[in-house]
């Protein structure tokens, strides 16, 4: 592995044909950048220019060692309800914001920690902890919660709630008791329905950015800030220094559990975002080199008072659509935030608050999958009920559990597939090749005095049971089953304690006067069965290469002939036993 970073790479290779569009690119995706950096600051329960602080260090940080040449990383709505959520119950009484800002920023030195720990081990896996239906199911509470969360702030007020349900209740008492303020809400739901309208209609036109300068524009000349809109004001001008942020030993914990839920939910958006645009440039995605690449934007971001991040697929997609070549796009972005920032603070004085929680909403809709729902639910209940339960798990308990939620169903419903996997007999299908499930072929033919039975999984301590039963039942059916042949090319694994119930199971069926075969075992799962001494106690003669070659043995031995086909299997025991998704 070359240790040279690859931004020094792309740089030794880069070609002029290619700066041109960097440029262009960069000025475009700033243009996004600013309004959504501050509103995702504000999101996090941050002062905006944290924001600003947050996309700089992100943006040269990632384009130093970041593997990809198109992703944009920087402040995202899915993390913002995250940081909010470790970092608030953590500042003092008083709110101090200066004491947010530190605690934030050790948040990004931890998710960075971790991140560049797992991508030297290797264990860029994790981003797969979290299955499809979840993720959605996550998303979607997340959309809810943040868009409960921004209505009061839309509308020209605020509540002091715990929780999603009492934020409904508090914002339904907030409109009833007319707090209301009537401009703050025109500029907020003025500001949703533009950008809708702009990203249906004309989605070329940077629908966030003429969003925003229209509501400064209006702010200025209206005076929002007399009609009790609350402006944005001033930003601190200049960039923070270097600073090593330091809390108590007391908000570590708190902290790092905060961290690592970030940081699984940071890696997930990043590996699916990567993808998607990998198979559009036709680069490779490397999943422990991207942990790298977000753990140095994170580290970058958390010395320079910024907050954690990650890949945003929307502001990446704006960069893709202006001809962005190389990370030079993110450079050029960071670049002039930095002149805006120190040369230009008082730009967004006039920016109403309201308009903020506008690119918010706006954002969050774009989370939610309800095509995506709909189609689980037609497709797959049982994954579309891990969706529901991770989606109640965020909008009912905070989106921290909600993120623990949907990693456990994730790693759940893989140990409920493994559990109780799908498993059937075989039979002889007329004019095709080898032997077929009887539930997809009721009208396979069976051998008498023999069973084809397959188990598609590994064998091992939590389905052995399941096996050792269905082999049980399998064998005292009537009439009785000679030999049971266990077609085992799908078992990728035996454990010992799977090894001593099959030790168990042969045994037992020896006093019927039966026989355990197995048929097709994979070389890795005979080696292990040998040092097991399992060979041994099954005999080698009934170990087979194939199920073909048992079959052949046992008509051989017995001189048994295939059972003409019949109009259906009565008393098939396989449908007895569903698959996964039964």
């Amino acid at each position: 592995m070359s240790l040279v970073p690859p931004g020094f790479r792309v740089a030794a290779t880069y070609r002029r044909a290619w700066l041109v569009k960097d440029l262009t690119a960069g000025v475009v995706l700033t243009t996004l950048l600013v309004p959504q950096g501050m509103a995702y600051a504000e999101l996090a329960g941050l002062p905006p220019i944290t924001g600003l602080y947050t996309s700089i260090m992100c943006l040269l940080g990632y384009a130093l060692v970041g593997p990809s040449r198109i992703l944009v990383l920087g402040p995202d709505s899915s993390l913002g309800p995250m940081i909010a959520a470790t970092v608030l119950p953590l500042v003092a009484a008083d709110g101090d914001p200066q004491r947010a800002v530190v605690l934030a920023s050790l948040l990004a030195v931890m998710v960075a920690a971790i991140m560049l720990v797992a991508g030297v081990a290797k264990l860029g896996f994790i981003a797969e902890l979290i299955s499809k239906p979840t993720m959605i199911g996550y998303l979607n509470g997340l959309a809810l919660t943040i868009l409960i969360g921004q209505l009061p702030k839309l509308l020209g007020f605020s509540v002091d709630a715990d929780g999603l349900i009492e934020e409904v209740a508090d914002f339904g008492r907030g409109l009833a008791d007319g707090a209301v303020v009537p401009a703050a809400a025109a500029v907020g739901l003025g500001g949703i329905a533009l950008v809708l309208a702009l990203q249906r209609w004309l989605p070329k036109v940077p629908a966030v950015l003429v969003m925003v300068v229209l509501a400064i524009a209006v702010s200025s000349i209206a005076g929002l800030g007399d009609h009790g809109v609350s402006l944005i004001g001033t930003l601190p001008q200049g960039f923070p220094p270097l600073s090593i942020p330091t809390v108590p030993w007391a908000d570590v914990l708190p902290l790092a559990a905060g961290a690592l839920a970030i940081a699984v939910v940071s890696l997930a958006d990043t590996i699916s975002t990567s993808t998607a645009f990998a198979e559009r440039t036709g680069q490779e995605v490397r999943g422990n080199a991207e942990m790298i690449g977000i753990g140095t934007a994170n580290l970058a971001a958390g010395l320079f008072q910024g907050f954690p991040v990650s890949t945003s697929a929307s502001r990446t997609a704006v960069a893709e659509r202006a001809g962005a070549r190389t990370q030079l796009t993110g450079v050029t972005g960071a670049v002039l935030i930095v002149i805006l920032i120190v040369a230009l603070p008082g730009l967004f004085r006039n920016l109403p608050q309201p308009a903020l929680a506008a690119v918010v909403i706006t954002a969050s809709l774009s989370l939610a999958d309800i095509p995506g729902t709909v189609r689980l639910w037609k497709q797959r209940r049982v994954e579309f009920s891990l969706s529901l339960v991770a989606f109640a798990g965020v909008a009912l308990l905070g989106v921290l559990p909600g993120i623990g939620i949907a990693v456990g169903l994730s790693i759940l419903n893989v140990f409920r597939r493994a559990w109780r996997p799908y498993q059937t007999t075989l039979g002889l299908v007329d004019d095709m090749r080898g032997y077929h499930d009887v539930r997809s072929y009721p009208t396979a033919r069976l051998l008498p005095g023999l069973v084809i039975f397959r188990f598609d999984a590994p064998l091992f301590f939590a389905n052995a049971k399941t096996f050792r039963d269905e082999v049980v039942a399998i064998s005292r059916a009537e009439p009785a089953p000679e030999w049971i042949v266990v077609a085992a090319e799908p078992i990728t694994d035996v454990d010992t304690t799977a090894a001593d119930v099959l030790f168990e199971l042969d045994h037992l069926l020896d006093e019927r006067g039966q026989s355990l075969v197995f048929a097709g075992l994979k070389d890795p799962v005979r080696r292990k069965i040998d040092g097991y001494g399992l060979t041994e106690k099954i005999e080698p003669r009934h170990l087979f290469p194939t199920v073909g070659s048992a079959v052949a043995e046992f008509r051989a031995r017995r001189h048994a002939e295939w059972a003409p086909a019949p109009t259906a299997v009565p008393g098939d025991r396989s449908a007895m036993t569903p698959g996964p998704g039964g």
